[in-house]
């Protein structure tokens, strides 16, 4: 099959960054995507003025492409943090108060996959309690996103790169999938396997794929090492991705890698147009 048997979207929060942020989604559909994903935006700002949100959701329709993907307000990210939803006090009420308004925005451009970061351990906070948190705020998640017809994705990170941040494995960010499923009874919840972060972790990919491929709502890809454009590093990323196909997972792969030194539109050139 190969890359040209897949469906690529594009991350305007790691690639086109060297451009502002109103004018990547154009970007991305000049260098021939249809769809785009995002981190959060506005790191300091989980409300923003409803005339940003517009703003934004204007020059995603302008360009043309689809905004398949959205997180959720994750704190400072890029930065030390990586998420806000298990760090108790103030980030977790501002995971709070940013859930409609990210599943409202998700909704107004038929956006129907939002990603949840589980946050950091926090020092001196009992890890139960967190995760506890946790729970409760991916439950009001889950039901924000079923409301709008989207599902939740949980994601596991890589340890070296993120040391604080508990989900660091494929069982561990699919324990919590199942909890959440569980308990708000919707089972909207999905696993995001971002094969990067799990081979930084020294996982067996195609063990991954086999296991969780069904559980699986929306798939990431850089190469390793360097995070760099498949092709950068060693991962066999194009049997890999023919492997979650042949699994059954037929949705969008989306580009999360690092330009390198490098114009982003210029970081395409091992995908066929």
């Amino acid at each position: 099959m190969g890359f040209a048997d897949q469906r690529f979207n594009v991350n305007l929060s790691i690639l086109f960054t060297e451009l502002p942020l109103l004018e990547r989604p154009a970007a991305a559909a000049a260098a021939g995507f249809t769809a785009v994903e995002l981190w959060w935006p506005w790191v300091d700002s989980p409300v923003p003025e409803q005339a940003e949100l517009d703003a934004l959701k204007h020059a995603i329709e302008e360009a043309g492409v689809q905004l398949n993907g959205l997180n959720f307000y994750a704190g400072q990210l890029p930065g030390p943090d990586r998420g806000a939803l298990s760090v108790p006090g103030e980030e977790s009420e501002r995971f709070r108060a940013n859930i409609d308004v990210a599943a409202g925005f998700a909704a107004s451009l038929g956006c129907t996959a939002l990603n949840a970061l589980y946050g950091n351990r926090v020092e001196g906070v009992d890890p139960a309690e967190q995760d506890a948190l946790a729970l409760e705020n991916l439950a009001l998640a889950a039901r924000a996103a079923g409301r709008i017809g989207a599902v939740l994705l949980i994601e596991a990170l890589n340890r070296p790169e993120s040391p604080l941040y508990p989900l660091v494995s494929a069982p561990a960010a699919v324990e919590v999938v199942d909890k959440v499923n569980e308990a708000t009874g919707l089972g909207n919840a999905r696993f995001l396997m971002d094969l990067y972060h799990l081979s930084m972790n020294g996982e067996d990919l195609p063990a991954v794929i086999e296991r969780f491929a069904a559980k699986t709502g929306h798939v990431q890809i850089a190469d390793n090492p360097g995070r760099g454009a498949p092709g950068t590093g060693s991962l066999p990323l194009e049997d890999l991705l023919d492997q979650l196909k042949k699994a059954g997972y037929d949705g969008w792969v989306g580009l999360e890698y690092k330009p390198g030194d490098r114009p982003s539109a210029e970081a395409f050139d091992w995908l066929a147009r």
